[in-house]
């Protein structure tokens, strides 16, 4: 199973660090695959930002509906705060929820998950403040794209700042495509 399609023109700075097919889910005869593609912004000192996009596979194959996509909405929260425990972002609160819109004119609108929590960096365990973002939507199947970024300014000494980190991420995040889709535009 192929990963999303992450539009190249979107990624101007990012690196490919990252692409896995896991089992995200498995109860009796229903299993999840999630096949996700990860990068990071380059040149960049810790915490790195990262954004992130996964496509699913539900067994036996079941059309998006809204009992499912709560569910999968639900379970997506749950493994996005476990994998930012894994990049050592702590204390993370869930800070709401609101729809957003993505390119694909044929998928649903997105539900845009908003997270706040503090990385700890370097051997003094200096602490950043980070918001990170997690969007589900459903196209020919679901999708889910997001990433993290700091909050603090020095985190960006060449001029940039959070609210442009935010506004690139939610720009890949809107350009994530279905595989199915796929037409040699991602790196």
């Amino acid at each position: 199973m192929d990963p999303p399609v992450v539009p190249r023109e979107r990624l101007d700075g990012w690196r490919r660090v990252d692409e896995t097919t896991e089992r995200a889910f498995a109860a009796g005869f229903v299993s999840v695959d999630a096949s996700t593609v990860r990068y990071e912004r380059d040149g960049t000192e810790p915490p790195r930002p990262f954004c992130f996009a996964s496509c699913l596979r539900i067994r036996p194959a079941t059309a998006p509906n809204p009992a499912l996509t709560a569910l999968v909405e639900r379970q997506a929260r749950s493994g996005f705060r476990d994998r930012l425990a894994d990049r050592d972002i702590e204390e993370v609160e869930h800070r709401g929820d609101r729809e957003i819109a993505v390119d694909d004119p044929s998928a649903s609108r997105a539900t845009l998950s908003t997270f706040r929590g503090v990385a700890r960096v370097g051997a003094g365990g200096r602490r950043v403040p980070v918001e990170a973002l997690l969007a589900v939507w459903a196209a020919d199947k679901y999708l889910l794209g997001g990433g993290a970024y700091p909050l603090d300014g020095a985190s960006y000494p060449s001029g940039g700042s959070p609210s442009d980190a935010r506004r690139d991420l939610l720009g890949i995040v809107r350009g994530i495509e279905s595989p199915a889709d796929r037409d040699g535009s991602d790196l």
